[in-house]
């Protein structure tokens, strides 16, 4: 088998916000197999200042990888513990090139076609009313969950912005979920969920700042608002440490980004220790190409969780691959009249 790499760039159609700043590119890798005129294809996808394997020797590991890919997959994913997006790319590119078809990965009713996976309407930060035309474009789109970044613009504005949501569709209309990218404060961030949940929201992401234990703890105890755990799952490795994280916290909600937290088999860990302490969770995308994107919703639909997912971020990009994935009436479905264009050049 030989393996080779290569980066790509996907260009937003439009600035995307959060309360870590503004994007306008996103870098990913793709890592390529080929043996016995089979070709295996798997993304590495990584967000600058977020994923614990952003650092100066990527590039260096992953032409490790490919150099060493006889030694297998286990073998690689055992020495790949610090960099959670290639384990998440060689898991894929290993099951892509096992498949009859490299981009069917886990058939079911869903890459038939028969099935679809609901998922959260994502509304990115910007002004008053650019905010405001998303949600709008969401709830025409057929959304019934709808996820808003907060954090970056005044907070009575994004109050404004959901109480306005609120007076025209009730908790049985729309779903509505906040992401705060770990914006407030630890001494304002109680405060802040109290004001939030006069809008009977579903959840917050990541209140506050990851690494702060007590203070989540406290604020998960105390949240009149369920707390979901994102960032704060990054750079957790071994399932001592998860199991502390989980029993420390005692969140309501924990949310898996395969990319961040070591694939498919490092989310299913996660999954496991939460579930047996009575923790929900859902999966979500991290700004993968449709490749990566693929990959995550195929494996997402096998585990049969019936809220929404954060699977809509296909359409953001300029470049993206051209795939059968759509979205269509608040789901992500897969279309097998629409082909896959997967072209680096």
């Amino acid at each position: 088998m030989k393996a080779s790499y290569k980066k790509y760039i996907l260009n937003f159609k439009r600035p995307s916000g959060t309360s870590r700043g503004v994007m306008n590119t996103k870098e990913t890798w793709f890592i390529i197999l080929n043996d016995n005129n089979k070709t295996g294809v798997g993304e590495c996808g990584i967000l600058k200042g977020l994923s614990i394997d952003d650092r100066p020797d990527y590039e260096k590991t992953l032409k490790w990888v490919c150099d060493n890919i006889d030694q297998g997959l286990v073998n690689l994913l055992d020495q790949l513990t610090e960099f959670p997006s290639i384990q998440f790319g060689l898991e894929t590119a290993f099951r892509s090139i096992a498949s009859p078809n490299q981009f069917d990965l886990f058939s079911s009713a869903f890459t038939e076609g028969l099935d679809n996976i609901p998922i959260n309407g994502l509304v990115w930060m910007g002004s008053d009313s650019f905010m405001r035309e998303q949600i709008k474009e969401k709830i025409e789109a057929g959304f019934d969950c709808i996820k808003m970044k907060i954090g970056a613009i005044n907070f009575q504005t994004e109050l404004d912005i959901l109480k306005s949501i609120r007076k025209e569709f009730s908790v049985s209309d729309i779903e509505l979920r906040v992401d705060a990218n770990g914006a407030f404060s630890a001494e304002e961030a109680l405060e802040k969920l109290k004001r939030l949940s006069e809008y009977q929201l579903h959840s917050i992401e990541q209140p506050i700042k990851p690494k702060q234990f007590n203070a989540m703890a406290k604020l998960c105890e105390m949240s009149p608002l369920p707390i979901a755990l994102d960032e704060e799952l990054i750079g957790v490795f071994s399932v001592q440490d998860k199991k502390e994280v989980l029993q420390t916290i005692n969140p309501h909600y924990i949310i898996l980004k395969p990319s961040l937290i070591g694939g498919f088999s490092g989310s299913q860990q996660w999954i496991n220790l939460v579930e047996d302490l009575n923790i929900k969770w859902w999966i979500t995308s991290a700004l993968e190409s449709n490749v990566g994107l693929n990959a995550i919703a195929q494996w997402t639909y096998t585990l049969k969780n019936s809220m929404p997912q954060g699977l809509g971020t296909g359409s953001l990009f300029t470049n993206n691959f051209d795939s059968p994935l759509i979205v269509k009436n608040g789901t992500l479905q897969y279309d097998n009249n629409e082909n896959w264009n997967f072209n680096l050049q």
